[in-house]
């Protein structure tokens, strides 16, 4: 078993007290590593030298900052097939799709670097003679960066991209279940030459932890990857000292296949964005809303398409890996039951994963029929292989299922209609739409939610801007 310490202050450190928590194999249940079981002195000392290092940092010219920015990037892909390894045996996805985890987080590093010499200011004319007047954007300090268990390593880039070449400060606190990457990723920082206490690392579980961080009064801005409850919570206690915060949330996005869609294409966009990452996206596909008309002729479709995805080794490569939680394996069983119960019917899959696929996180690729827009697995989000499929009159009835929902992150709409499409784009009260498009997320769009999906958002100009805030001059001369 591997032992990790934290990185605070420049300083690989274990926790106050010593403790340890287990870190679990998704796809054999074997426990393969422990890090430090962090307590709120441990996010004491890390604010503590993040607040330390701050002026000096948003002193330094943001070219120099994107220098740092840099040289963790292509440490990083050095090491590529180090950390997609580590990857899957800490979240369990694939190893294809842990390689190209590795590549967006290097990705996320240079697009922050690039942005160096695009930080903009505004000068207006002022109401007097001899008078001027400057909106400066500058850093906030002290920010925290809490990340979800699945994208443990592409989170941090991130996050900690945008806040360092802005002049930010950040202490990183990844999920629980998934920290060695976001470790072994310090390795990179140390390497690279980045000041102490511009970034820190600290690992825990529970809301102990994240509360100490978030609480503290030098807290100055909070960034969160996870669900609506931990959001709310993050909020709540953000509220202690008026930090900032940027929140992406869950979300439950539907699938809208209408008659005039290209329902081939529909098909293989619905069952890659359902069962991608075994479903552990935000953006994912988590229920089908098709048009009566092509119903049937999607649904034969579709389960034939769905059959074609395995269970596998994530590390082979050969087909759908594991859940990352037992937890998370437990809630997909029981909003699968409760939906049967309420009358939909499974039609592939529908159970944990059986001989070699028995001992670890394994849910097998699911299709459920007969569903309805309150079917448990379709009101809930899934976060996990299970597709429900809702048959609904019209586009009327899916905008209202989808605006009808307390979240509003993402949706898929097929249509070859540019009338619907485009009541869509202003009806549909979600953060993001995919029309006639699969699941996709460039490093330039932004990435945000309505409703409860969040506050804030990440990537693009707009995610850069994010970790900036608006100082306003007026000057005599």
């Amino acid at each position: 078993m591997d032992s990790y310490k934290c990185f605070i202050a420049g300083e690989w450190v274990g926790a106050t007290g010593g403790g340890m928590l287990p870190v679990e194999n998704p796809a054999t249940g074997e426990i393969f590593a422990q890090v430090p079981a962090c307590t709120a002195e441990d996010a004491r000392r890390a604010i503590d030298a993040a607040e330390e290092a701050r002026v000096a940092w948003a002193m330094l010219p943001p070219i120099e900052r994107a220098g740092y920015l840099y040289k963790i990037a292509e440490g990083l892909a050095a090491e590529r097939d180090h950390f997609a390894r580590l990857l899957v045996a800490e979240q369990g996805k694939t190893l294809d799709e842990a390689g190209f985890e590795v590549d967006d987080t290097v990705r996320y590093m240079t697009y922050a670097a690039e942005a160096a010499r695009r930080i903009q200011g505004e000068i207006f004319p002022a109401d007097a003679p001899n008078e001027q007047l400057y909106i400066y954007r500058v850093p906030y300090g002290v920010t925290i960066g809490i990340c979800a268990y699945n994208y443990p390593l592409a989170l941090i880039g991130r996050k900690l991209g945008p806040a360092l070449v802005t002049g930010n400060t950040m202490v990183l606190k990844p999920h629980e279940a998934t920290p060695v990457t976001g470790v072994e990723f310090c390795r990179i920082v140390e390497a690279a030459g980045v000041p102490k206490g511009v970034v820190g690392l600290v690992t825990g579980s529970g809301a102990d932890l994240g509360q100490a961080l978030v609480e503290d009064p030098r807290t100055r801005l909070v960034s969160v990857t996870g669900s609506i409850r931990a959001g709310q919570a993050i909020a709540r206690a953000a509220s202690h000292n008026l930090a900032a915060l940027s929140l992406e949330l869950g979300g439950n996005a539907p699938f809208i296949v209408l008659k005039d869609a290209d329902i081939d294409a529909a098909v293989e966009a619905a069952v890659i964005a359902r069962f991608a990452n075994a479903g552990q996206v935000c953006i994912c596909n988590e229920s089908v809303l098709v048009e009566e008309a092509v119903a049937d002729e999607f649904t034969d479709k579709l389960l034939k398409r769905a059959a074609e995805v395995r269970l596998a080794d994530p590390m082979r490569n050969a087909g759908m890996g594991p859940v990352s939680t037992a937890g998370s394996l437990s809630r997909i069983e029981e909003l699968v039951a409760r939906a049967v119960s309420s009358g939909a019917e499974v039609a592939l899959g529908g159970k944990r994963g059986v001989g070699d696929f028995a001992r670890g996180h394994y849910y097998e690729p699911t299709i459920l029929l007969g569903a309805t827009g309150d079917s448990p697995a379709v009101a809930e989000e899934l976060f996990g292989p299970v597709m429900p499929i809702v048959r609904i009159p019209d586009y009327e009835a899916a905008l209202a299922i989808t605006n009808s929902r307390p979240d509003g992150l993402s949706a898929y709409l097929w249509t070859r209609n540019p009338s619907v499409y485009m009541d869509a784009i202003q009806r549909m009260e979600t953060g993001t739409i995919f029309l006639n498009k699969g699941i996709v997320g460039y490093i330039q769009g932004y990435h945000n939610g309505h409703k409860q999906s969040g506050l804030g958002g990440e990537d693009g100009i707009h995610g850069i801007e994010g970790y900036l805030q608006k100082r306003t001059v007026y000057m005599k001369y």
